[in-house]
C-alpha cells in the first residue's frame, strides 16, 4: 500500500484528497516499492504513456485512465541535425495541450478521480495550469487555476478554454503559489500541484521510459530546463527505476539549465549547498523556469550531483538567438524551451556523446 512520506522528517501519511504537505511543513514523496518492470506487458496497452501503467501506483485493475487519456505521450525522438547525429530532440510539445506537463497532469488527475475529488486548485506559470485544466475537464472536476497577472495571454486563453476559473494574482511566482495554497486550505480542495503532489512525477517519469524504448538503451546525457524540476525529477526517477530493474547499465548525466536572471539552483550547486536559498527574480523571458524559491531544490541538486551532471546558465539574448536557430531547423518552440536549447549550445559535449534535448512547449504559447 502506497503512502506519503515526508521528505524531511520521515513522517508517513495516508493518501487522502486533502493532504499535500507534512504537518512539519515539508514536501511529501511517495513511499512505494520499486516497480517490477515487465517490458512484454507494455504492448497490452495503447501507444501512449499509459503503456507504463503497471509501473504507476494505482489501485489494481484501475481503469479510470481510459476515460481521461487524450493519447498523451510517445512523443517523437528526432535527430536534430544530420551534422550532429548523436543529438536528439524529444518533441514533447506534441501533446494534447502542447507541453510536456500533460504527462504529469494526466496521471495526477486520474489519481484525483480515483480519490473521488470534486474540485482541484493549482498554481502555475502557464503550462501546468493548462494541462490540469484540460484533464480536470476530462474528469468532470471543477478547477481553479492561479496565474500571475503577467502570464502570456495565449496561455491564459488556453486555460480558460477548458472551463477553468482563472485567478490572476499580482506578484511573484511564489506569491501565486501562496494564494493557491491559502485557497486550498480555506476551501478544503485538492491541491493539484505539479510541485507538491508526487503523483505528478509518476507521469513525468514516462519521459525516461519512452527514451529507453526509442533508443533501445540509455543516452549519455539529458539537457533539461529547470525551475521547479518537474521534468528533471521525473526523468531521474524513471531512469532509476529502469536501472533498478537491470534494463539499463548506467544513469544518464543530467545537465540542468537556468536563466542567469533567476538561478537559485546554480548558486546552491556551485556553493556545494544541499538546498537552494531564495533569490530575487530579476526578470527572464523564460517564464517557465523563473522560480526564485524551488520547493524541491534539495532533490533537484541531489539528482544532478548523483548523475555527475552540472548546471549551465543562459543570458536573455542567448535565449532569443537559440529560439531563432531552432525555428530555422523547423522547430517553433516557446521561450523556455529556447533557453534549454541555448544551454545545449553552450554545453561542451564529447564527439560521440548521445544527448537528448526536450522541446517542452510549443511556440504558439509564447507572446
Amino acid at each position: 500500500m502506497e503512502q506519503y512520506i515526508c521528505n524531511d522528517c520521515g513522517k508517513k501519511h495516508a493518501i487522502t484528497p486533502f493532504i499535500w504537505k507534512c504537518t512539519c511543513g515539508s514536501l511529501l514523496n511517495l513511499e512505494k516499492d520499486t516497480p517490477t518492470i515487465n517490458v512484454e506487458s507494455w504492448n497490452r496497452y495503447p501507444n501512449s504513456l499509459w503503456r507504463y501503467l503497471e509501473t504507476m501506483p494505482f489501485q489494481k485493475d484501475s481503469n479510470n485512465w481510459k476515460s481521461i487519456t487524450m493519447g498523451e505521450g510517445q512523443t517523437p525522438l528526432i535527430v536534430l541535425d544530420s551534422l550532429e547525429p548523436n543529438t536528439y530532440v524529444k518533441v514533447d510539445y506534441m501533446m494534447p495541450t502542447l507541453s510536456f506537463k500533460d504527462r504529469g497532469a494526466a496521471v495526477l488527475m486520474t489519481k484525483a478521480k480515483e480519490l473521488g475529488v470534486k474540485k482541484v486548485i493549482a498554481d502555475s506559470s502557464g503550462n501546468a495550469g493548462t494541462a490540469i485544466a484540460a484533464y480536470a475537464a476530462r474528469c468532470n472536476i471543477a478547477c481553479d487555476i492561479y496565474l500571475r497577472d503577467e502570464t502570456s495571454p495565449k496561455k491564459i486563453a488556453q486555460v480558460k478554454s477548458h472551463g477553468a476559473t482563472i485567478k490572476q494574482i499580482q506578484g511573484t511566482r511564489e506569491d501565486i503559489a501562496a494564494a493557491a495554497q491559502q485557497a486550498v486550505k480555506e476551501e478544503k480542495a485538492f491541491y493539484a500541484s505539479h510541485v507538491y503532489n508526487p503523483y505528478f512525477y509518476e507521469g513525468t517519469k514516462t519521459y525516461a521510459y519512452e527514451i529507453f524504448e526509442q533508443l533501445n538503451g540509455t543516452p549519455d546525457t539529458l539537457i533539461i530546463p529547470v525551475g521547479n524540476g518537474t521534468l528533471l525529477l521525473g526523468a531521474y526517477y524513471g531512469f532509476k527505476e529502469l536501472l533498478a530493474n537491470g534494463l539499463i547499465e548506467k544513469m544518464p548525466k543530467i545537465i540542468a539549465i537556468q536563466a542567469v536572471n533567476c538561478s537559485p539552483l546554480v548558486e546552491a550547486f556551485n556553493n556545494g549547498d544541499l538546498s537552494a536559498q531564495p533569490v530575487m527574480n530579476k526578470g527572464t523571458l523564460a517564464e517557465g523556469i523563473a522560480i526564485a524559491t524551488p520547493a524541491r531544490s534539495s532533490q533537484i541538486l541531489e539528482a544532478v550531483r548523483e548523475t555527475n551532471g552540472e548546471f549551465i546558465t543562459i543570458e536573455e539574448d542567448e535565449i532569443l538567438s537559440a529560439r531563432a536557430k531552432l525555428s530555422d531547423k523547423g522547430f517553433y518552440v516557446e521561450v523556455t524551451t529556447a533557453a534549454n536549447y541555448a544551454g545545449y549550445l553552450k554545453y561542451k559535449k564529447e564527439p560521440e556523446e548521445k544527448i537528448i534535448v526536450p522541446l517542452c512547449g510549443a511556440g504558439i504559447k509564447s507572446n
